[in-house]
């Protein structure tokens, strides 16, 4: 019974998989050639591809740049104390609205930065906010 426990799990998690991973790895080393994927640990390498999933959302707030308008003015004011009041849900689909994806890029909190610009419209509520998600700059109506 063992040896039969063994040839299944060995079939199951290595040769059932075999040519769909070889496919993926040839088309993985074509997009990313490089031989230096080897020095990562699988859960760096991961971080590095996915980015990261969890978040220090006042670190998020503490490296944010402001155009046209300062952190102590209400409208920033009032954002984050929306912001912080969102569950952590709410607060990832905001990162996925600002930045097109709901994880921080793989180099960390730290580095990454978005810009918060308050443009004045006639009829601020006739207006949505909106991103660029290249750059990272959320415009918000005052």
């Amino acid at each position: 019974r063992r040896e039969y426990v063994d040839l299944y799990l060995n079939y199951v998690f290595n040769k059932s998989i075999r040519k769909p991973f070889e496919d993926f790895q040839r088309g993985f080393l074509r997009g990313c050639p490089t031989r230096r994927w080897k020095i990562f640990l699988p859960a760096e390498l991961q971080i590095v591809l996915e980015g990261h999933t969890k978040f220090d959302w006042h670190l998020l707030e503490k490296d944010v740049t402001y155009d046209c308008c300062n952190k102590t003015d209400r409208i920033i004011r009032n954002f984050w104390a929306v912001f912080h009041k969102l569950p952590e849900e709410k607060k990832k689909m905001f990162l996925a609205f600002l930045l097109g994806s709901d994880r921080i890029p793989g180099y960390g909190l730290e580095p990454f930065t978005f810009t918060i610009v308050a443009i004045n419209y006639k009829n601020p509520d006739e207006v949505f906010l909106y991103a660029n998600t290249c750059s990272h700059i959320l415009f918000l109506p005052r």
